[in-house]
């Protein structure tokens, strides 16, 4: 029976890992499929390495100006090199972490390429092409997604490169052109040019910057990345990539008037979005529904095949870590004979971590008109905020939407320090249907940057004492 368990995962990412571990807080015997380091991409890959990155840019960006605080700081710099070191070496210890939990939840580690042969059988190949067969009662698919192929932008990891080479890149390269003006290719601009380098985000979308989110948070962003040095092309597509002696020849169209223009750079990165990793797992052997590469499930994660289930990146829901985990929860308490409840996905808080830090849940002020008809809007700006001047990141605002009838909060938008870490009040009001005025008497501390959500609930009201 070793061979025999309850559920298999196949992929260890966060959707993958924390199903897993609920699964046997549950008391049943888990395996997990993993081809290749435990926590998968975002972990390895993504999320956290990415942070790391971030933070040793706005470490540096803090001593460029030290002055402002009265400090003095002399001939320091960066090591290239160094940066990249620490941000190996975070991700590698959180992925350790993973596997001390493994073992601490008694989960075993199926290390290969695993698919599925039936509905109750998972076939793993290890590296040196052996296999073995496993079989559960319950198999469920986390194998996450992978950066997305243009077929005009074809990376050859060198002088087209995606997010994994954009972490371990072995030298600064001088200029850089990002395509794609989402999360990805923000942080990674912030990044870049926080450290010398000449960046241009390339964005097919009106929008530009973040272009699902807020269209006010976008504007502020985009202003703030201007008054860095960084270009924003939008409504910009690239036609095509030549390789010239050594060098990117990039030719940009603008989609307004139909003008092309080349740009000369050292290194492409595709930030264009991800591609699930849903070929060569058995699922058209096995006549698993899918649509576009993603395979189609329930409200609990079931394929239209009983025993397989679906999460996280591979299923048409926001390709997020925190999204993943929480469907992974669900689905196997389901298993488990609870009856958790189905996730709100219009309640999903959604960061970015470039600086200023944007992050937001619900719907945005557009959206909201177009449901609600009526609705009351309050923004309070960090300029008004005693918190935010004391530490010198005035920039930004935080929004609060609210449906007009009732006053329930539909949609809250945040961007400036550490909003980040500020939204996901706004997620638990969401859930609790909050209303403006609860939030308006509900009393925050002072002298908070989170003072904003207060005020810009009182801001909607014609209450706001600080405007």
């Amino acid at each position: 029976m070793e061979n025999k368990f309850d559920i298999i995962v196949i992929g260890s990412g966060p959707g993958g890992y924390v199903t897993a571990i609920r699964a046997a807080q549950l008391g049943l015997k888990v395996a997990v499929v993993e081809r290749e380091s435990l926590g998968g991409i975002c972990l390895n890959w993504g999320c956290i390495p990415t942070k790391a990155l971030l933070k040793s840019a706005q470490v540096y960006n803090n001593m460029k100006h030290a002055a402002d605080y009265g400090l003095k700081a002399g001939n320091f710099g960066f090591d290239f090199d160094a940066i990249i070191k620490r941000s190996r070496e975070v991700a590698d210890k959180m992925s350790k972490g993973i596997g001390f939990l493994f073992r601490k939840n008694k989960i075993a580690v199926l290390e290969g390429t695993g698919y599925i042969s039936t509905s109750k059988k998972v076939f793993v190949v290890n590296d040196k092409n052996e296999e073995t067969e496993y079989e559960a009662d319950h198999i469920i698919i986390a194998t996450g997604a992978r950066a997305k192929q243009l077929p005009n932008l074809e990376i050859d990891g060198k002088y087209i490169i995606g997010y994994r080479k954009a972490l371990t890149l072995d030298k600064l390269p001088r200029k850089m052109l990002i395509v794609g003006g989402g999360a990805i290719g923000v942080e990674f601009a912030y990044f870049y040019n926080s450290l010398g380098v000449d960046v241009t985000i390339v964005e097919f979308l009106k929008q530009g910057l973040l272009p699902r989110e807020d269209k006010e948070v976008s504007r502020v962003l985009s202003r703030a990345f201007k008054k860095r040095g960084i270009k924003v092309m939008a409504s910009t597509s690239v036609e095509k990539v030549d390789i010239v002696d050594g060098k990117c020849k990039v030719t940009v169209k603008n989609q307004k008037n139909d003008k092309t223009e080349e740009i000369d750079v050292d290194i492409v990165l595709s930030a264009v979005g991800v591609t699930p990793n849903t070929e060569n797992l058995g699922l058209e052997e096995l006549g698993i529904n899918t649509d576009r590469g993603f395979v189609l499930v329930d409200d609990y994660y079931r394929t239209n095949i009983e025993g397989v289930y679906a999460i996280g990146d591979i299923i048409p829901t926001q390709a997020l870590a925190h999204v993943a985990s929480a469907e992974g929860i669900t689905c196997v308490e389901k298993i488990a004979g609870l009856n958790p409840a189905t996730i709100n996905y219009n309640n999903i808080p959604s960061n970015t971590y470039c600086s200023p830090e944007v992050a937001s849940v619900g719907y945005t002020e557009e959206q909201a008109k177009e449901k609600y008809g009526e609705i009351k809007v309050g923004k309070f700006p960090f300029t008004a905020s005693g918190k935010a001047s004391a530490a010198g990141e005035n920039d930004g605002f935080a929004k609060l939407i609210f449906e007009a009838e009732y006053g329930e909060l539909v949609g809250a938008h945040l961007i400036g320090y550490n909003v980040t870490e500020m939204i996901a009040e706004l997620v638990i009001a969401r859930n609790l249907e909050i209303t403006g005025h609860e939030l308006i008497k509900s009393i925050h501390p002072h002298p908070t940057i989170s003072e904003g959500i207060m005020e810009a609930a009182a801001a909607a009201y014609d209450e706001v004492i600080h405007l």
